[in-house]
Protein backbone atom coordinates (compact mmCIF):
# COMPACT_ATOMS: atom_id res chain seq x y z
CA UNK A 1 0.00 0.00 0.00
CA UNK A 2 1.21 2.86 -1.18
CA UNK A 3 0.32 6.25 1.28
CA UNK A 4 -0.29 9.63 -0.32
CA UNK A 5 -0.16 13.03 1.19
CA UNK A 6 -3.91 13.56 1.75
CA UNK A 7 -5.48 11.94 5.35
CA UNK A 8 -8.15 9.69 5.98
CA UNK A 9 -9.59 8.30 9.13
CA UNK A 10 -9.00 4.56 10.02
CA UNK A 11 -9.74 1.52 12.59
CA UNK A 12 -5.20 0.44 13.69
CA UNK A 13 -3.24 -1.27 15.86
CA UNK A 14 0.02 -0.55 16.65
CA UNK A 15 0.75 -4.01 18.63
CA UNK A 16 -1.04 -7.29 19.14
CA UNK A 17 -3.50 -7.89 21.99
CA UNK A 18 -7.26 -7.40 22.89
CA UNK A 19 -9.69 -5.69 21.49
CA UNK A 20 -8.22 -2.79 23.72
CA UNK A 21 -4.95 -1.99 21.18
CA UNK A 22 -7.77 -0.69 18.33
CA UNK A 23 -8.18 2.69 17.68
CA UNK A 24 -9.76 5.10 15.53
CA UNK A 25 -7.01 7.79 13.72
CA UNK A 26 -6.04 10.09 11.12
CA UNK A 27 -3.59 8.44 8.75
CA UNK A 28 -2.54 8.62 5.09
CA UNK A 29 -4.98 8.04 2.46
CA UNK A 30 -3.50 5.37 0.02
CA UNK A 31 -2.44 6.62 -3.12
CA UNK A 32 -3.46 4.34 -6.49
CA UNK A 33 -1.42 2.57 -8.86
CA UNK A 34 -2.34 2.95 -12.52
CA UNK A 35 -4.08 -1.15 -12.44
CA UNK A 36 -6.04 0.20 -9.31
CA UNK A 37 -9.03 2.03 -8.12
CA UNK A 38 -9.52 3.84 -4.84
CA UNK A 39 -12.62 3.25 -3.42
CA UNK A 40 -14.79 5.14 -0.90
CA UNK A 41 -15.95 2.46 1.55
CA UNK A 42 -19.31 2.56 2.99
CA UNK A 43 -19.12 -1.44 5.13
CA UNK A 44 -16.55 -4.24 5.84
CA UNK A 45 -16.95 -7.29 6.81
CA UNK A 46 -15.61 -8.23 10.07
CA UNK A 47 -14.43 -11.74 10.24
CA UNK A 48 -12.38 -14.43 12.64
CA UNK A 49 -9.59 -14.18 10.52
CA UNK A 50 -9.41 -10.40 12.05
CA UNK A 51 -9.36 -11.08 15.62
CA UNK A 52 -6.44 -13.72 15.00
CA UNK A 53 -4.39 -11.37 13.06
CA UNK A 54 -5.17 -8.45 15.73
CA UNK A 55 -3.80 -11.42 18.24
CA UNK A 56 -0.79 -11.88 16.18
CA UNK A 57 -2.01 -15.53 15.17
CA UNK A 58 -2.33 -15.19 11.80
CA UNK A 59 0.38 -13.54 8.91
CA UNK A 60 0.02 -9.57 8.45
CA UNK A 61 1.84 -7.96 6.45
CA UNK A 62 3.90 -4.45 6.59
CA UNK A 63 4.51 -2.34 9.48
CA UNK A 64 2.66 -0.81 12.02
CA UNK A 65 0.24 0.67 12.48
CA UNK A 66 -2.05 -2.11 10.97
CA UNK A 67 -4.74 -1.79 9.07
CA UNK A 68 -7.41 -4.88 9.55
CA UNK A 69 -10.42 -6.17 7.11
CA UNK A 70 -10.25 -7.45 3.40
CA UNK A 71 -14.15 -7.50 2.75
CA UNK A 72 -16.20 -4.62 1.71
CA UNK A 73 -18.42 -2.33 -0.50
CA UNK A 74 -18.25 0.94 -1.11
CA UNK A 75 -18.25 3.71 -4.04
CA UNK A 76 -14.95 4.10 -6.72
CA UNK A 77 -13.69 7.81 -5.90
CA UNK A 78 -10.95 7.61 -8.42
CA UNK A 79 -9.39 5.43 -11.45
CA UNK A 80 -5.98 4.28 -12.40
CA UNK A 81 -4.64 5.68 -15.63
CA UNK A 82 -5.13 1.59 -17.16
CA UNK A 83 -8.34 0.70 -15.72
CA UNK A 84 -11.18 0.12 -18.16
CA UNK A 85 -14.04 -1.88 -16.73
CA UNK A 86 -15.05 0.69 -14.29
CA UNK A 87 -15.58 4.29 -13.65
CA UNK A 88 -15.79 7.16 -10.54
CA UNK A 89 -18.57 6.29 -8.99
CA UNK A 90 -19.27 2.67 -9.70
CA UNK A 91 -20.59 0.56 -7.05
CA UNK A 92 -18.28 -2.47 -6.08
CA UNK A 93 -17.13 -4.57 -3.59
CA UNK A 94 -14.04 -7.16 -2.64
CA UNK A 95 -13.34 -10.47 -0.61
CA UNK A 96 -9.55 -10.39 -0.79
CA UNK A 97 -8.11 -6.94 -0.66
CA UNK A 98 -6.46 -5.89 2.48
CA UNK A 99 -6.50 -2.93 4.83
CA UNK A 100 -10.60 -2.33 4.71
CA UNK A 101 -10.83 -0.76 8.26
CA UNK A 102 -10.82 2.98 6.60
CA UNK A 103 -12.50 5.56 4.87
CA UNK A 104 -10.56 4.72 1.46
CA UNK A 105 -8.98 1.78 0.03
CA UNK A 106 -7.10 1.12 -2.99
CA UNK A 107 -8.03 -1.94 -5.05
CA UNK A 108 -6.59 -3.57 -7.71
CA UNK A 109 -9.23 -4.12 -10.75
CA UNK A 110 -9.02 -7.31 -10.75
CA UNK A 111 -10.03 -7.77 -7.39
CA UNK A 112 -13.22 -5.73 -7.21
CA UNK A 113 -16.86 -6.94 -8.31
CA UNK A 114 -19.82 -4.61 -9.27
CA UNK A 115 -22.69 -4.60 -7.22
CA UNK A 116 -26.35 -4.25 -8.87
CA UNK A 117 -28.37 -1.73 -7.48
CA UNK A 118 -30.85 -4.23 -5.83
CA UNK A 119 -28.25 -5.25 -3.46
CA UNK A 120 -27.04 -2.72 -0.83
CA UNK A 121 -23.70 -1.90 0.82
CA UNK A 122 -24.76 -3.35 4.14
CA UNK A 123 -26.02 -6.77 2.18
CA UNK A 124 -22.64 -7.04 -0.44
CA UNK A 125 -20.22 -6.60 2.73
CA UNK A 126 -21.55 -9.30 4.55
CA UNK A 127 -22.21 -12.16 1.93
CA UNK A 128 -18.92 -11.73 -0.22
CA UNK A 129 -16.83 -13.61 2.11
CA UNK A 130 -19.51 -16.39 3.02
CA UNK A 131 -21.45 -15.90 0.29
CA UNK A 132 -18.32 -17.18 -2.34
CA UNK A 133 -17.18 -19.94 -0.25
CA UNK A 134 -20.87 -21.32 0.16
CA UNK A 135 -20.75 -21.11 -3.36
CA UNK A 136 -17.67 -23.08 -4.19
CA UNK A 137 -18.55 -25.41 -1.79
CA UNK A 138 -21.91 -26.53 -3.63
CA UNK A 139 -20.40 -26.31 -7.17
CA UNK A 140 -16.45 -27.40 -7.60
CA UNK A 141 -15.78 -29.04 -4.05
CA UNK A 142 -18.99 -31.64 -4.47
CA UNK A 143 -22.04 -30.46 -6.50
CA UNK A 144 -24.91 -30.89 -5.09
CA UNK A 145 -27.61 -32.99 -7.67
CA UNK A 146 -31.13 -32.71 -6.81
CA UNK A 147 -32.12 -35.66 -4.76
CA UNK A 148 -28.30 -35.54 -2.91
CA UNK A 149 -28.31 -35.17 0.71
CA UNK A 150 -25.97 -33.09 2.92
CA UNK A 151 -25.16 -33.07 6.41
CA UNK A 152 -24.12 -29.40 7.14
CA UNK A 153 -21.79 -28.41 10.68
CA UNK A 154 -22.28 -25.13 11.89
CA UNK A 155 -25.57 -25.11 9.94
CA UNK A 156 -26.62 -21.85 12.08
CA UNK A 157 -23.64 -19.76 11.32
CA UNK A 158 -22.75 -17.92 8.26
CA UNK A 159 -21.65 -19.92 5.97
CA UNK A 160 -24.16 -22.37 7.11
CA UNK A 161 -26.92 -20.48 6.43
CA UNK A 162 -25.98 -20.02 2.89
CA UNK A 163 -24.91 -23.00 2.26
CA UNK A 164 -27.95 -24.61 3.63
CA UNK A 165 -30.09 -22.67 1.01
CA UNK A 166 -27.63 -22.90 -2.00
CA UNK A 167 -28.40 -26.84 -1.26
CA UNK A 168 -31.68 -26.37 -1.78
CA UNK A 169 -32.10 -24.28 -4.52
CA UNK A 170 -29.93 -27.13 -6.25
CA UNK A 171 -32.72 -29.70 -5.57
CA UNK A 172 -30.69 -31.25 -2.51
CA UNK A 173 -31.62 -31.81 1.35
CA UNK A 174 -30.19 -31.03 4.55
CA UNK A 175 -29.75 -32.30 7.63
CA UNK A 176 -27.70 -29.37 10.18
CA UNK A 177 -25.81 -29.80 13.06
CA UNK A 178 -25.45 -26.98 15.61
CA UNK A 179 -25.17 -26.22 19.72
CA UNK A 180 -28.44 -25.13 20.43
CA UNK A 181 -32.11 -25.48 20.20
CA UNK A 182 -32.46 -21.40 19.37
CA UNK A 183 -30.13 -22.23 16.76
CA UNK A 184 -31.32 -25.41 15.66
CA UNK A 185 -34.93 -23.12 15.34
CA UNK A 186 -33.09 -20.83 12.97
CA UNK A 187 -31.77 -23.21 10.91
CA UNK A 188 -35.07 -24.85 10.61
CA UNK A 189 -36.76 -21.82 9.73
CA UNK A 190 -34.52 -21.32 6.19
CA UNK A 191 -34.80 -24.51 4.92
CA UNK A 192 -32.75 -27.04 7.16
CA UNK A 193 -34.83 -30.20 6.53
CA UNK A 194 -33.76 -31.89 9.63
CA UNK A 195 -31.47 -30.34 12.62
CA UNK A 196 -29.59 -32.60 15.01
CA UNK A 197 -27.57 -31.32 18.39
CA UNK A 198 -24.16 -31.79 18.51
CA UNK A 199 -24.83 -33.00 22.00
CA UNK A 200 -26.62 -35.99 20.53
CA UNK A 201 -25.29 -38.91 19.17
CA UNK A 202 -25.52 -36.99 15.62
CA UNK A 203 -24.07 -39.93 13.98
CA UNK A 204 -26.73 -42.46 14.39
CA UNK A 205 -29.37 -40.24 13.91
CA UNK A 206 -28.55 -39.07 10.87
CA UNK A 207 -27.58 -42.75 9.65
CA UNK A 208 -31.36 -43.26 10.82
CA UNK A 209 -32.54 -40.18 8.34
CA UNK A 210 -30.75 -41.46 5.23
CA UNK A 211 -31.47 -45.24 5.79
CA UNK A 212 -32.07 -46.27 2.17
CA UNK A 213 -28.31 -45.03 2.04
CA UNK A 214 -26.93 -45.49 5.02
CA UNK A 215 -25.11 -42.08 5.61
CA UNK A 216 -25.62 -38.89 3.47
CA UNK A 217 -24.07 -38.06 0.42
CA UNK A 218 -21.67 -35.27 1.26
CA UNK A 219 -20.79 -33.86 4.35
CA UNK A 220 -19.52 -29.51 5.13
CA UNK A 221 -17.11 -30.15 7.80
CA UNK A 222 -15.93 -27.26 9.33
CA UNK A 223 -15.47 -27.86 12.64
CA UNK A 224 -12.05 -30.19 12.27
CA UNK A 225 -12.28 -31.78 15.66
CA UNK A 226 -14.85 -33.88 14.59
CA UNK A 227 -13.87 -35.22 11.14
CA UNK A 228 -13.84 -39.42 12.12
CA UNK A 229 -17.43 -38.76 13.08
CA UNK A 230 -18.25 -36.97 9.47
CA UNK A 231 -16.92 -40.34 8.04
CA UNK A 232 -18.97 -42.27 9.83
CA UNK A 233 -22.11 -40.27 8.64
CA UNK A 234 -21.26 -40.55 5.31
CA UNK A 235 -22.35 -43.11 2.84
CA UNK A 236 -20.18 -45.79 1.45
CA UNK A 237 -18.92 -43.75 -1.64
CA UNK A 238 -19.25 -40.49 0.09
CA UNK A 239 -17.90 -37.31 0.29
CA UNK A 240 -16.48 -35.54 3.22
CA UNK A 241 -15.19 -31.77 2.01
CA UNK A 242 -12.98 -30.45 5.19
CA UNK A 243 -12.64 -26.55 4.77
CA UNK A 244 -12.77 -24.99 8.07
CA UNK A 245 -11.60 -26.31 11.90
CA UNK A 246 -13.43 -23.93 14.57
CA UNK A 247 -13.26 -26.73 16.83
CA UNK A 248 -9.45 -27.57 16.29
CA UNK A 249 -7.56 -29.62 14.11
CA UNK A 250 -8.45 -32.82 12.59
CA UNK A 251 -6.62 -35.84 13.26
CA UNK A 252 -4.58 -37.46 10.29
CA UNK A 253 -6.07 -39.60 7.66
CA UNK A 254 -5.46 -42.86 7.37
CA UNK A 255 -5.39 -43.20 3.12
CA UNK A 256 -6.40 -46.96 3.94
CA UNK A 257 -9.54 -45.88 5.36
CA UNK A 258 -10.32 -44.03 2.45
CA UNK A 259 -9.51 -47.04 0.33
CA UNK A 260 -12.18 -49.70 2.57
CA UNK A 261 -14.84 -47.50 2.58
CA UNK A 262 -14.51 -45.97 -1.13
CA UNK A 263 -15.51 -42.37 0.61
CA UNK A 264 -13.45 -39.34 -0.34
CA UNK A 265 -12.16 -36.11 1.62
CA UNK A 266 -11.64 -33.34 -0.62
CA UNK A 267 -10.98 -29.54 0.60
CA UNK A 268 -11.62 -26.07 -0.18
CA UNK A 269 -9.93 -22.66 0.59
CA UNK A 270 -11.92 -19.36 -1.38
CA UNK A 271 -8.30 -18.10 -1.87
CA UNK A 272 -7.74 -21.28 -4.25
CA UNK A 273 -11.15 -20.27 -6.14
CA UNK A 274 -10.91 -16.24 -6.42
CA UNK A 275 -7.91 -16.98 -8.90
CA UNK A 276 -9.19 -14.05 -11.80
CA UNK A 277 -11.00 -11.25 -12.59
CA UNK A 278 -13.84 -13.29 -14.72
CA UNK A 279 -14.17 -15.93 -11.76
CA UNK A 280 -15.30 -13.19 -8.70
CA UNK A 281 -17.32 -11.50 -11.60
CA UNK A 282 -18.80 -14.53 -12.54
CA UNK A 283 -19.28 -16.18 -8.92
CA UNK A 284 -20.29 -12.79 -7.26
CA UNK A 285 -22.80 -12.16 -10.31
CA UNK A 286 -24.97 -15.54 -9.55
CA UNK A 287 -24.83 -14.79 -5.70
CA UNK A 288 -26.14 -11.47 -6.16
CA UNK A 289 -28.86 -12.44 -8.49
CA UNK A 290 -29.88 -15.31 -6.04
CA UNK A 291 -30.58 -12.71 -3.57
CA UNK A 292 -32.20 -10.10 -5.60
CA UNK A 293 -34.47 -12.45 -6.84
CA UNK A 294 -34.88 -13.73 -3.40
CA UNK A 295 -33.95 -17.43 -3.77
CA UNK A 296 -31.45 -16.94 -0.78
CA UNK A 297 -32.53 -14.62 2.23
CA UNK A 298 -29.53 -12.78 3.70
CA UNK A 299 -29.91 -11.99 7.59
CA UNK A 300 -29.83 -8.59 8.54
CA UNK A 301 -26.54 -7.65 9.81
CA UNK A 302 -25.57 -6.26 12.97
CA UNK A 303 -24.20 -2.81 12.58
CA UNK A 304 -21.64 -0.81 13.91
CA UNK A 305 -19.36 2.53 13.00
CA UNK A 306 -16.28 1.87 11.86
CA UNK A 307 -14.63 4.28 15.12
CA UNK A 308 -16.79 1.48 17.35
CA UNK A 309 -14.50 -1.42 15.78
CA UNK A 310 -13.47 -2.39 19.13
CA UNK A 311 -17.44 -3.35 19.93
CA UNK A 312 -17.68 -5.27 16.96
CA UNK A 313 -14.53 -7.33 17.67
CA UNK A 314 -15.78 -7.81 21.29
CA UNK A 315 -19.54 -9.37 19.96
CA UNK A 316 -17.75 -11.37 17.30
CA UNK A 317 -15.37 -13.05 19.81
CA UNK A 318 -18.52 -13.62 22.70
CA UNK A 319 -19.93 -16.22 19.85
CA UNK A 320 -23.12 -14.57 20.62
CA UNK A 321 -24.14 -13.13 17.40
CA UNK A 322 -25.99 -14.66 14.78
CA UNK A 323 -25.84 -13.78 11.20
CA UNK A 324 -22.72 -11.13 9.85
CA UNK A 325 -21.17 -8.07 11.70
CA UNK A 326 -20.03 -4.84 9.41
CA UNK A 327 -18.31 -2.17 9.93
CA UNK A 328 -20.17 1.34 8.22
CA UNK A 329 -17.91 4.04 7.13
Amino acid sequence: MMLGSMKMKALVFREFGSSDVLTYEEIAKPAISNDEVCIEMKAVGVNFADIYRRKGNYHLAGNPPYILGYEGSGIISEIGSSVTGYKVGDRVAFADVPYANAEYVAAKETHIVPIPDEISFEIAASVMLQGLTAHYLVNDSYQIKPGDTALVHAVAGGVGQLLTQMIRLKGGEVIGLTSSNEKKEKALSIGANEVLLYNEDWVSLTKELTKKKNGVDVVYESVGSTIMNSFEAAKVHGTVVFYGMAGGDPVHIDPRMLMDTSKTLTGGDLWNVLISKEERIKRSKELFNWIATKQINVQSPTIFALKDGKLAHDLLESRKSTGKIILTV
